[in-house]
């Protein structure tokens, strides 16, 4: 049984008011009995999070690792405090550039410089050749904002307060529940055997933690920590601790709180901490607060802003001076804004109450999916993953710059986020009814279209060439894949298609035009001519990064053609709406682009040896999913494909996206039950742990790009594409046997 579309389903709510929105959500709040080292939980708005352990704070940093890649070094941790202003650069030994680091390729169009990277680079660890690599790739990086934990404390007659975590062999009887209808996380346990609760929220608006601390023990020296860290340019680790004498904490106290100021080389920010009668605050080390309480219960907040800066110089954007070995002062930075005072803080009961109002409206708009009444065995498990997706989703990749793979958690590939997943980590949102947490990201590719024009006409194009690795200034960072990488050029022609279309509205014609029209006119000007058609590369990786070694000879990787020859039609279609005249090469190009070569009756995944290896991502199949139908992909030719995919490939080497964009291609393929074995097919890298979070490796615990994917492939196989919604087709991508009772309103269809 399907129930398809926005209506009613009578009973469902007991007034009739489709689906029990309250009910789908309650039955998939987390709950955790112990230390989980892989699934600790989060509070967060898309700008600000705060991740935390077992104790609802940050107390066992060490229990929840991330492992660098090809071990080694210190490892990071999953409970990190980040947002997407804070950012900072480790001064280096001389200004670097990226020429320092560009390499002369051929091309159609001739001898081309393109950022490259001499040194190695894996799956499983980098060596940048040289200081220019690797600072270009470590700076900047994001910063963790500061670690609030549980502490014992007490006072020493020799080294005055010392505070210390307790040991989680203390630890008893823990219990803690994530309520996604308020976003606020309830811990309880035992220390020693004394009982402490502590409830953690966040302000859906502003970068506001607010935490509350039941028990005995505080009269007893239990106490709040909040400590602060310099800058890493470690892989996964936005923390260094080893480096006190590189930046300073100055705190001024206040009535109820204190502020601190922070300064990181050229990066500042300030802290304001507001606490309750009974509590004070006490600056027990360089970098290190302390709030203890007289009273049984304490409530303290702290609020994140970031300093006032020139531009160029916040979030460690522009290049700091060469050789600095002096520890910084707020002296350093004249034009530092007063912090925001402490009295503007609002109490714990006013974040929790705004939060419990944000929370309800966020699941009470956009789309809903309810699978309860299905008789697959699966079925549970995949609306779990539905709902906490779209809770993560919401925290962790809605905020102003595009998100990092492990979003405000944690900080694979130094926090910098990748281009080429932006796709994967928002597209659902419009697709959800939700356009406007898309929207907060997607103006950020207007500011950086200058630079990216100025790639393009380096590279002997029109338009603007979008880079894949970037920070918030959108610098590339030196690879020898990266810069090569072509498939996240039409993302942002996809993404504003999906906000005009979900929103009906000629605003997002006007707000996204530049980007669009840019975005294709170089696609229109990349390409070369041939005897077959127009081609694409070299040099190139296509999105299945195997054939980075081969780069230089790289050509018409399939899943790239098919998404060219769409993305420029869809360009086209905006110039018309624009009330542009339409642009012929957009044209010419579109319509006579070389077709994907058909080898042993399945389409390979590039048009030169080796052609198809069958590890990694398997993109030759998202020419028919992913990509909306065009003319230059043969459905029976992607069925055989499809068929020999699943059949034949490495599973242990593909990424969490690649589930859901293949049972995408399976729904445009009519293969119903294909589409849903695919998206919840057993393998190591399409596992979701306890607190939702698609797990990858050990350095790699956390990946958004998953989460979303699985939301954008669900709203294909609920609600259908275009096509679909004309054929009459409802849940095009769920069994029709009876084994599935798919009840979804709010949903958009897919072009």
């Amino acid at each position: 049984m399907t129930v398809a579309g926005g209506g009613p389903v009578p009973g469902r709510n007991g007034n009739g008011s489709g689906i029990d929105r309250r009910g789908l959500v309650d039955r998939h709040a987390v709950e955790l009995t112990g230390i989980l080292p892989t699934s600790p939980l989060s509070v967060g708005n898309g700008e600000f999070c705060y991740t935390v352990d077992v104790t609802g704070l940050q107390t066992f940093p060490d229990r929840y690792p991330v492992e660098n890649p090809g071990g080694g070094g210190t490892p990071g941790t999953l409970l990190g405090t980040q947002s997407q202003w804070g950012w900072h650069s480790v001064p280096a030994e001389r200004p670097y550039d990226l020429a320092a680091t560009s390499r002369t390729y051929r091309t159609p169009r001739g001898p081309v410089e393109y950022v490259d990277m001499r040194g190695e680079l894996s799956g499983t660890g980098e060596t940048p050749e040289s200081a220019a690599e690797s600072w270009l790739r470590n700076n900047p990086h994001r910063l963790d904002l500061g670690r609030i934990g549980l502490v014992r404390s007490a006072r020493s007659a020799t080294a005055g307060i010392v505070a210390r975590p307790p040991d989680p062999a203390e630890l008893g009887d823990p219990h803690q529940r994530l309520d996604l209808w308020t976003g606020t996380i309830a811990s309880r346990f035992r220390l020693s055997g004394t009982p402490v609760r502590v409830s953690t929220v966040c302000h859906p608006e502003r970068d506001v933690l607010a935490v509350r601390v039941e028990s005995t023990l505080l009269t007893e020296g239990l106490a709040v920590r909040l400590a602060f860290p310099y800058g890493s340019e470690a892989w996964s680790n936005a923390a260094d601790w080893s480096r006190p004498e590189a930046h300073s904490s100055s705190v001024r106290p206040a009535a109820h709180g204190a502020t601190v100021l922070r300064v990181l080389d050229d990066t500042t920010y300030s802290v304001g901490i507001g606490v309750t009668d009974g509590a004070r605050i006490l600056h027990i080390g360089r970098h290190e607060i302390l709030v203890t309480s007289e009273r049984a219960v304490v409530e303290v907040v702290v609020g994140f802003a970031p300093g006032a800066v020139p531009l160029g110089r916040s979030g460690g954007l522009g290049l700091p001076a060469a050789g600095r070995t002096d520890p910084p002062s707020v002296a350093d930075l004249p034009s530092v804004a007063d912090p925001p005072s402490v009295a503007d803080l609002p109490s714990f009961a006013e974040v929790a109450a705004a939060s419990g109002r944000h929370w309800p409206r966020f699941w009470e708009s956009g789309a809903a999916v309810e699978l309860a009444d299905s008789r697959d065995d699966r079925a549970m498990e995949l609306e779990r993953r539905i709902v906490l997706s779209q809770y993560l989703t919401a925290v962790h990749c809605a905020g102003s710059l595009p998100p990092q793979e492990t979003g405000l958690m944690a900080n694979s590939w130094r926090g910098r986020f990748h281009l080429e997943m932006h796709w994967w980590h928002g597209a659902h949102f419009p697709l959800w009814g939700r356009a406007g947490l898309l929207e907060r990201s997607l103006g950020w590719y207007a500011g950086i279209l200058p630079r990216a024009r100025e790639t393009a006409r380096r590279q002997g194009c029109a338009g603007a060439r979008w880079p894949k690795q970037v920070g918030p200034d959108g610098r590339e960072s030196p690879s020898p894949i990266g810069p090569f990488l072509v498939w996240q050029q039409p993302h942002p022609i996809f993404l504003a298609e999906l906000v005009r279309r979900t929103t009906d509205s000629d605003a997002a014609l006007h707000r996204y035009a530049d980007v669009v029209l840019s975005s294709a006119a170089f696609m229109a000007d990349f390409v070369s001519g041939g005897d077959g058609g127009y081609q694409l590369g070299p040099p190139l990786v296509p999105a299945q990064e195997s054939y980075a070694s081969v780069r230089a000879t790289v050509t018409n990787p399939t899943f790239e053609l098919a998404y060219w020859s769409w993305g420029l039609r869809i360009a086209q279609r905006w110039r018309a709406l624009l009330g542009l005249a339409p642009e012929p090469s957009w044209a010419k190009v579109a319509a006579n682009l070389i077709r994907p070569p058909v080898r042993d009756g399945v389409y390979p995944a590039i048009d030169v040896p080796p052609y198809t290896l069958a590890e990694d991502h398997p993109s030759m199949l998202y020419a028919w999913g992913f990509v909306p139908p065009t003319d230059l992909i043969d459905p029976d030719v992607m069925r055989a494909t499809l068929r020999e995919v699943l059949e034949t490939w490495d599973w242990a080497s593909t990424w969490g996206w690649d589930y859901p964009a293949i049972a995408m291609t399976a729904t445009r393929l009519g293969e119903r039950q294909t589409a849903v074995d695919a998206l919840l097919l057993p393998s190591p890298k399409n596992g979701y742990l306890p607190n939702g979070h698609n797990w990858q490796t050990p350095s790699l615990p956390v990946y958004l790009p998953g989460n979303g994917g699985l939301l954008a492939a669900v709203a294909l196989m609920a609600r259908g594409s275009d096509a679909d919604a004309d054929a009459g087709r409802p849940t095009p991508g769920f069994p029709d046997d009876g084994t599935w009772t798919v009840r979804h309103e709010g949903l958009h269809p897919m072009p």
